[in-house]
Parts: C-alpha cells; sequence; structure tokens
C-alpha cells in the first residue's frame, strides 16, 4: 500500500512539474492560451487543464508531447 502511495505521488508531482513548464513557456513567450494551443496541437481548455494543474485530465506523455511541440527537451531521471 505504502509503495502504491509513492507511485501515485511521484506521477503526480512529474505532471505538476512538467505543466508548470508549460505554463512558464506560455508566460516567457506572452503567448495567449488560444495561440499556445495552436503550437503546442491541443485545443485552448486542454491547455488551460496544463496550465491549471488538472492532473487527473491530462497523461504524462501528453504533457511531454506538449513541451516537446514547443521546442523543450524532456529529461528524466531515475535513482
Amino acid at each position: 500500500k505504502a509503495e502504491s502511495q509513492r507511485i501515485i505521488a511521484d506521477k503526480l508531482a512529474i505532471k505538476v512539474s512538467l505543466m508548470c513548464e508549460i505554463a512558464g513557456w506560455i508566460e516567457a513567450e506572452k503567448l495567449k492560451q488560444t495561440d499556445a494551443a495552436a503550437i503546442l496541437g491541443v485545443t485552448r481548455p486542454r491547455l488551460s487543464d496544463a496550465v491549471n494543474k488538472k492532473t487527473s485530465r491530462l497523461t504524462i506523455d501528453a504533457l511531454v508531447d506538449m513541451l516537446a511541440r514547443a521546442g523543450k527537451h524532456v529529461q528524466m531521471s531515475v535513482r
């Protein structure tokens, strides 16, 4: 039980980190969500879910794809 809770917490932390990167990219590029969504290949409501950290609505894979379209390289480390 404790191990499964740790895995869930780790996944949540990864998602939040990726979502913060997306939000930071939008802010740094001074983009409107509509324009950012077009660049990232998603709908504006889907992007809004990422910006507002609605973690249950997006997978890690979808977030990594968005960051790749933003020109960001995602690197993972396992300890």
